[in-house]
């Protein structure tokens, strides 16, 4: 007996194209989505809060790298610069610290232990006061160090630096010409000292360019805070902020190697009035320039996660962020 068949069916190439065109939609739209939602690679801006400075600042809660790593998990970034804050123990506005540098090498020492732990996550900064005189040998033992040798934290409102003053910025150039020599970055906080009233804005972050600058021309310069020193509320932040904007819109070789981070920005302060101009001056900058950071977590400071939430509230497009999220400093190459 005969078994009849069913007639086979040959696919056309009208119905493959249409299969393959239907495939290609559907991945578009995955991968589209996850553009959408996707977190920062690296959180450029972190700092760990170990014994001694709990000690010295007993507001703060202990933040060690493990606390760090659950923090960016919980964000779902992979990376973080972790800048120390050895400085502290230089810090004109505290009273005077006994056996200071020792002090300070313990806790950079600290900082390079923390980091250590997780050394495909985490990236260490040294950090040092830049008037003082043992700062070119801790810079010079740090660019040794495993751990550290990758950038120099300086704070200059914690450090009381006064880019009025021709001799701090000499000191100052020192400095710059040390960590170029050493190749390592420099994340800088520009703005001066709130506490001692310091005067900052134009004329400050002039002299910064014109004169700090020049003397670390062949490595990254990262300016913390978008120049400023957290929240964008005050007119001469975007007065000094805007020096480098136009330095950048002449093309001037002295920014070649600039950069900026946006922690405490958004978030922090009356951010929401200004975001028009936050988003206008990220632009301007070039968002290739801008890092994400969110900055150490404790006291009033938001967490990563937060952070970046508040960071995505501002008026930039889909593709700008995206741009900031995957951009990739020298140094964490």
């Amino acid at each position: 007996m005969a078994v009849a068949t069913r007639p086979h069916r040959r696919t056309t190439g009208l119905q493959t194209a249409v299969r393959a065109k239907t495939a290609f939609a559907i991945l578009a739209s995955l991968l589209f989505v996850q553009y959408l939602r996707a977190q920062p690679q690296t959180d450029y801006h972190q700092h760990l809060f170990g014994p001694q400075i709990t000690k010295l600042a007993p507001n703060l809660k202990p933040v060690t790298a493990a606390d760090l790593i659950a923090l960016l998990d919980q964000a779902g970034i992979r990376r973080a610069v972790v800048l120390s804050i050895a400085y502290q123990f230089s810090n004109p506005n505290r009273p005077p610290i006994e056996n200071e540098y020792e002090k300070v090498k313990q806790e950079n020492e600290w900082t390079s232990q923390q980091v250590a732990l997780y050394p495909d996550r985490l990236r260490g900064f040294c950090s040092v006061n830049p008037l003082k005189n043992y700062a070119l040998g801790e810079i010079e033992r740090c660019s040794k160090d495993p751990q550290l040798h990758y950038g120099l934290k300086l704070h200059l409102g914690n450090s009381d630096v006064q880019l009025d003053d021709p001799k701090h910025v000499e000191k100052l150039q020192t400095v710059f010409r040390a960590a170029n020599a050493h190749g390592m970055a420099i994340a800088v906080h520009m703005r001066s000292s709130i506490t001692k009233k310091r005067p900052y804005g134009a004329a400050q972050a002039r002299i910064f360019l014109e004169q700090v600058l020049p003397a670390a021309p062949d490595v990254l310069v990262q300016i913390a805070h978008l120049a400023g020193a957290g929240t964008y509320d005050e007119t001469v932040l975007d007065e000094a902020l805007s020096v480098f904007v136009d330095a950048i819109a002449k093309s001037d070789p002295r920014m070649a190697h600039v950069y900026f981070d946006v922690s405490g920005v958004a978030g922090y302060g009356e951010w929401e009035k200004k975001a028009e101009l936050i988003a206008t001056r990220i632009r301007q900058l070039g968002t290739k320039r801008v890092l994400f950071g969110s900055d150490g977590f404790g006291g009033e400071n938001l967490a990563p996660v937060d952070a970046w939430a508040a960071f995505r509230k501002l008026p930039l497009s889909d593709e700008e962020f995206h741009v900031i999220e995957t951009n990739v400093a020298p140094y964490m190459r």
